[in-house]
């Protein structure tokens, strides 16, 4: 199912964002730190891999650019 490079190249810069955020840390709160917190750095990387499919997808279909969430003030 699915475009089989698409999904590699999905899987591929996930893990990279994984493993650096293990190295240098996630910006704390973040939904990756929690993540990493709890579960394995595997299942990590492909629910990464799944929510930038899903932004990408509903970025397609709506025709708009990506708007990078604003950072909430401490």
């Amino acid at each position: 199912m699915g475009e089989r490079t698409l999904r590699r190249l999905l899987i591929i810069g996930s893990s990279a964002v994984v493993q650096q955020s293990s190295k240098l840390g996630a910006p704390k709160g973040s939904w990756l730190e929690q993540m990493l917190a709890r579960k394995p750095r595997m299942l990590v990387t492909v629910a990464l891999a799944n929510k930038i499919a899903r932004i990408v997808w509903a970025l397609l279909v709506k025709q708009e650019n990506h708007r990078a969430p604003v950072a909430a003030k401490a």
